[in-house]
């Protein structure tokens, strides 16, 4: 029986088979056998063979989102598969999200052809001189050619807005922890009554309430059915470390650096010191915003197996 992976508790798997039965599944141990190099060979996403509630076979994924694993360094973590659009929840504050945690999770789904939107919440918490860096931040991807929204998930300014984006998708809900993940869903799926927690005071850094990653309809919170779309609910995560990428891959997941990487004199440039580098001349022009450079120039260190481990 085929089905679609929609919670993955860690040792279970919940199923919603083509039927619209919903069945709890195991996963086959040889799965970790196969060459997967996964904490997790299933992932919410992904359409599955079942039989007598073991998952027997994955099928092709067509995209996922994918980072090291924060405890073996050999293998990955699967974020979610099969997805049609990426929402990256950020802060400027309460938390802060980094440039750097954004960056990488933006060159990751450039990898695996995710197309992202930037969602910036808690815009009703931010002082002046945060909205103006906000507004910077912004500015900044939007340039690049990324959809940015200015939303506050808690009083719903904005939220709305996105409903027509998520329209017959399957779109994955991602971010830190703290940044309003669960209160955005709650305004768009009223029915969903997902936990939030506050803040800790202590080091403005967020509390993880999602413990698993699961499917959401659009339609009825009732279930999973109907094809008005869906959100992938994902915990909230701290460092986001690449997974596979060859350093001279890495220049094409950063579109701006991409496109003056073409004019460098020499084709196995790095951009870190050649004569005749243009990517370094764009950098010195400021046509390249130093944030994003230094995110790909940590992104050429993450051979360093430790270095993903640290906060981004």
């Amino acid at each position: 029986m085929r089905g679609l992976v929609i919670k993955n508790t860690g040792s279970w798997y919940t199923v919603l088979m083509d039927d619209g039965q919903l069945f709890d599944c195991k996963v086959k141990g040889n799965f970790r056998i196969k060459g997967i190099r996964s904490t997790n060979p299933v992932a919410v996403g992904d359409r599955v063979m079942v039989d007598n509630g073991w998952i027997t076979e994955i099928e092709d994924r067509r995209n996922y989102i994918i980072r090291k694993s924060i405890n073996l360094s050999k293998q990955s973590h699967i974020i979610a598969a099969n997805v049609d659009l990426a929402l990256l929840v950020v802060t400027v504050n309460y938390p802060q999200t980094s440039t750097t945690f954004i960056d990488r999770f933006l060159a990751s789904a450039e990898a695996y052809r995710v197309p992202v939107v930037l969602v910036f919440n808690k815009t009703d918490l931010l002082n002046e001189e945060e909205i103006r860096y906000q507004k910077m931040l912004v500015t900044l991807y939007e340039t690049i050619g990324y959809d940015c929204r200015q939303i506050s998930a808690e009083t719903g300014d904005g939220v709305e807005d996105l409903r027509p984006l998520l329209e017959g998708k399957i779109t994955l809900l991602s971010g830190n922890s703290g940044v309003g993940k669960s209160t955005l869903i709650n305004h768009l799926v009223p029915g969903a009554c997902l936990r939030t927690a506050e803040i800790s005071d202590a080091h403005n850094t967020g509390q993880h309430t999602t413990t698993f990653s699961e499917m959401i309809s659009l339609l009825e919170t009732s279930g999973i059915s109907g094809e008005s779309g869906y959100l992938i609910d994902t915990p909230g995560i701290k460092g986001f470390g690449t997974f596979d990428m060859e350093p001279e891959e890495i220049t094409s997941y950063f579109k701006e650096i991409f496109r003056f990487a073409k004019d460098c004199r020499f084709s196995n440039c790095t951009h870190t010191h050649e004569p005749g580098c243009a990517v370094l001349q764009a950098l010195e022009d400021h046509y390249i915003a130093q944030s994003r450079y230094q995110s790909y120039l940590s992104m050429l260190n993450d051979k360093d197996d430790s270095k993903y481990r640290e906060a981004y």
